[in-house]
């Protein structure tokens, strides 16, 4: 059998809104217990509001700017009385335009959320997880991750990153009862362009829904063997597979490029 949701304790990051805060709801729609994390208390609050109002579920709530060094030590011990069980690492956002132009802080950040806070607060909360054996540690990642993404080109490079990471701890967590996914969307509409300050990231393609994109991550965890990697869309799916065996990375960056030209 998949996950019994009923019996976690969830951790979000990046909960205030998207794909977190979608999280939230069909987590708690399944009975799971929250706690969000974000910078935003507010928007974290009122979030947390509906939820317990829709589905009677219990919901810690947690500020915290993940760009802060040790934010996964500080966080484990804020929330160290809530019992958490299970962790979704959502938090993320991108710089968009020409590296050579780009504000080296807004770049320091990006790394720090992108990739430094993933590591950090999956060392933090591994160790309880794998005890607890019946919960879910899922990174979200990107299709920018399966090819060099010009005008994008560290958040490309850092969600590749948690690819990675993410199938390296799978194999670790084997047997362990935990079950380790990296969730790539592709195109989504929320708040991730206002961010980035353009929605030429997109490349012309539909976006999916917040809701879409975690359906795929819940449909995964409830069947009976979990894989490690979960792609939202039928057509983003054969993209990945096309960028990591069809093409060469430099043809592929290339056209990645003239995508996001077009807009």
């Amino acid at each position: 059998m998949g996950v019994d949701f009923g019996k976690q304790t969830v951790l979000v990051t990046g909960a205030s809104s998207g794909i977190g805060a979608e999280f939230a709801r069909q987590l708690a729609a399944r009975g799971s217990g929250l706690v969000l994390v974000a910078r935003r208390k507010d928007r974290l609050e009122e979030l947390a509001g509906q939820v317990r109002a829709a589905h009677g579920v219990q919901v810690h709530v947690v500020a915290a700017d993940l760009a802060q060094p040790g934010i996964g030590q500080r966080l484990a011990e804020e929330v160290a009385g809530f019992g958490v069980t299970s962790v979704v690492n959502n938090a993320g956002f991108a710089n968009f335009g020409p590296f050579h132009e780009e504000d080296p802080e807004r770049l320091r950040q990006e790394v720090a959320v992108d990739v430094n806070a993933v590591v950090e607060i999956s060392r933090a909360f591994i160790g309880p997880l794998r005890a607890h054996g019946h919960g879910f540690l899922v990174n979200v990642a990107s299709m920018a991750a399966y090819q060099a993404s010009p005008w994008a080109s560290v958040y490309g490079a850092a969600k590749a990153f948690v690819v990675s990471f993410t199938e390296g701890l799978w194999v670790e967590s084997r047997g362990t009862g935990l079950r380790v996914v990296v969730l790539s969307p592709g195109a989504t509409r929320t708040e991730f362009f206002d961010v980035a300050g353009s929605e030429e990231m997109a490349g012309g393609t539909r976006m999916q829904t917040a809701g879409e994109v975690v359906a795929s991550a819940m449909r995964a965890l409830e069947r009976r063997t979990t894989p490690v990697g979960v792609i939202s869309g039928r057509m983003n799916r054969f993209l990945a597979f096309a960028s990591r065996h069809l093409t060469s990375r430099a043809f592929g960056a290339r056209m990645i490029g003239r995508m996001v030209r077009r807009g």
